[in-house]
C-alpha cells in the first residue's frame, strides 16, 4: 500500500505543478505580454509558434460553445463532474505511469476550470503551423497537459498493460 501512496504524492505533485504553470503563463501572457491587445497578430516565437490570444467559450476542438452564462456554468459542472472522477481514479491507481497520466489531466482540467469560473471563458494562447496550416486549434499548457496525460493512459492501456493469461483447463 506504501507504493500507492507514493504514486498518489507523484500524481499530486504532477496535477499542482500543471495548474500552477498554467495559470502563471496565462496571468503572464494576459498582464506582461498583454497579448490580448495584440488581436490576432500575436507574437511570433518561432518560424512555426506564434502567441496568438484566443478567449475559448468551447471545449476540445471548439464541441459545445457556451454562448450563455447558463451554458457557461453547465459546461464548469460537467467538466468539474470530470475533474472529480480523475481525482477518484487517479487517488485508486497503484501503477505509476497511469497515476502521473491521471495527474496531467487532473492539473489540466483544474487550470481551465479556473479560467472559466472566474472569466467565463479559457485563456488559449499557443499556435503551431506551418506557414498558414494549422493543424491544431490554438491551446494552452493545461490543454497540452490534458492530451499528454490521455496519451498516457491510451497507450498503456492499448500496447503495454500485460493481457491476463488464459487459464488452462484441467
Amino acid at each position: 500500500m506504501s507504493l500507492a501512496v507514493n504514486h498518489r504524492k507523484l500524481a499530486l505533485s504532477v496535477a499542482l505543478g500543471i495548474l500552477f504553470f498554467d495559470q502563471l503563463i496565462k496571468l503572464f501572457v494576459v498582464h506582461v505580454l498583454q497579448l490580448q491587445e495584440r488581436g490576432l497578430q500575436g507574437i511570433e516565437i518561432l518560424p512555426f509558434f506564434n502567441l496568438t490570444w484566443t478567449d475559448n467559450r468551447g471545449v476540445s476542438m471548439g464541441f459545445f460553445h457556451a454562448e450563455t452564462d447558463a451554458m457557461r456554468w453547465l459546461l464548469v459542472a460537467m467538466t468539474l463532474a470530470i475533474a472529480g472522477f480523475v481525482a477518484w481514479w487517479m487517488w485508486r491507481e497503484t501503477e505509476r505511469d497511469d497515476a502521473v497520466g491521471l495527474g496531467l489531466v487532473l492539473g489540466g482540467a483544474i487550470g481551465n476550470i479556473i479560467d472559466r469560473t472566474r472569466l467565463g471563458y479559457v485563456i488559449d494562447y499557443a499556435d503551431l503551423h506551418i506557414g498558414d496550416w494549422r493543424p491544431f486549434l490554438i491551446f494552452n499548457l493545461a490543454d497540452a497537459a490534458i492530451t499528454i496525460g490521455v496519451l498516457i493512459l491510451l497507450a498503456r492501456a492499448l500496447l503495454l498493460r500485460e493481457k491476463a493469461a488464459p487459464k488452462e483447463s484441467r
